[in-house]
């Protein structure tokens, strides 16, 4: 057994330094739960708020450590995590600087990897995870962790992925005891999807997970279906929820260049702050509270109800892949995964329903945000930016049509 891998960063200490600034060796971390002791006229509640390195914070001991009998074992934290964070930090980079026209297969597929394991390594994924593994005791919870490490990356894959810039704002992102943060509109942190170390399925329609790369970067991951049908039952399940599959993704379809504004910034940190465990840490203690600034913490309505959505004009119905193989043969994918021999590969009500929702929206976007979009990505090889008077003109008509309905 290594003794120096008995005390477990559930958030690794070189994530945690991406969120602070140049010069500093500590940020601010608030318990949002502090415990009582004493006991009587004599009882007492522990400080909420620190100033530590992040090697003292996100951490416990022995988290990951296995117990068979009298032996215990460190294998997990040595080996396992070891090499996911010892690759991660590259991989977060690549999005970081993310421009169009690029294509990293690795990084990609080790983000997905990382942020996977992310989710369910800390206090309350383990918690969960243990939940819904209905397992018995740590050592084994450990070990369904390791076989299911891809757990969500199927449906993050099809997802419609932003890349979101605070640099602009005076304010940054903070960071979390449970930094893979889910957010659904329709799911407050009371409600039934979000109590004790539950969160909203990342298959519900409305589900965004929201991951910061560092004080500047965020990723949003938003479900295909809900871009395109805003109006469906947020709680609804996306088309083709299987997990633990194959799925394909399209570089060309990131969005980048959205630039968040001050009071965009201040709800995303509410938004992880209400998902958190217990704890938050940032490089400035007011950063700590953004409900005390945010113009707005009404849980449905944040940025109008769609505070995390994509650039919807640079959605377009279709989506199939067909794959050709040198060998020979080849293979097909529809837009939510399905196989040619699968159900719903070809759903002509579906997509009757969503093309007549996305165009609709595009309207209600547009006429919203005006003619410039909120983002980019590179469509059929240029990166596509505004619409011109014509496209205008088009979304006004659509949304008369809806408005006399």
């Amino acid at each position: 057994m290594a003794s120096g891998y008995k005390h477990n960063h559930y958030v690794p200490v070189w994530y945690q330094r991406r969120f602070l600034r140049p010069e500093q060796s500590r940020y601010w971390r608030l318990d949002m739960k502090p415990e009582t002791g004493g006991s009587g006229a004599h009882r007492f509640t522990r400080r909420d708020l620190h100033e530590w390195s992040p090697e003292r914070v996100f951490a416990e001991d022995d988290l990951y450590t296995t117990q068979w009998g009298t032996v215990s074992n460190t294998d997990i934290e040595q080996f396992f995590f070891g090499k996911l964070d010892n690759d991660a930090a590259g991989h977060l980079d690549y999005f970081v600087n993310f421009a169009h026209p690029s294509a990293n297969e690795k990084a990609f597929h080790g983000l997905m990897t990382y942020m996977s394991v992310q989710k369910l390594r800390t206090p309350k994924g383990l918690a969960f995870l243990m939940n819904a593994g209905q397992a018995t005791e740590k050592n084994l919870t450990l070990l369904i962790l390791q076989e299911i490490r891809n757990l969500f990356c199927a449906i993050w894959t099809e997802c419609v992925w932003q890349i979101a810039d605070a640099s602009q704002s005076p304010t940054k992102f903070i960071v979390s005891d449970h930094p893979v943060t889910v957010y659904n509109r329709a799911c407050p942190p009371l409600s039934e999807h979000c109590r004790g170390y539950n969160d909203p399925d990342i298959r519900l329609a409305a589900t965004h997970t929201i991951f910061p790369l560092s004080s500047n970067k965020l990723l949003i991951l938003t479900n295909r279906s809900w871009l395109r049908n805003p109006y469906q039952k947020e709680t609804g399940v996306r088309p083709n929820p299987k997990m633990l599959r194959t799925a394909m993704f399209n570089f060309t379809d990131i969005q980048t260049g959205r630039v968040l504004s001050e009071d965009e910034v201040l709800m995303v940190n509410y938004i992880i702050k209400r998902r958190a465990y217990r704890y938050i840490a940032a490089a400035e203690k007011n950063w700590l509270y953004p409900e005390r600034a945010v113009t707005s913490d009404h849980w449905k309505k944040l940025g109008d109800g769609y505070l995390l959505m994509p650039e919807p004009r640079l959605e377009f119905m279709g989506g199939d892949v067909v794959i050709g193989y040198k060998g020979g043969g080849g293979d097909a994918f529809g837009v939510y995964g399905h196989r040619p021999w699968q159900n719903g590969y070809k759903d002509a009500r579906r997509e009757r329903r969503e093309t007549e929702a996305l165009d609709r929206f595009q309207a209600e976007w547009a006429l919203l945000k005006g003619a410039k979009y909120t983002a980019t990505c590179y469509n059929f090889g240029r990166l596509v930016s505004e619409d011109s008077e014509g496209a205008m003109e088009r979304h006004r008509a659509v949304l008369k049509k809806y408005r006399r309905r």
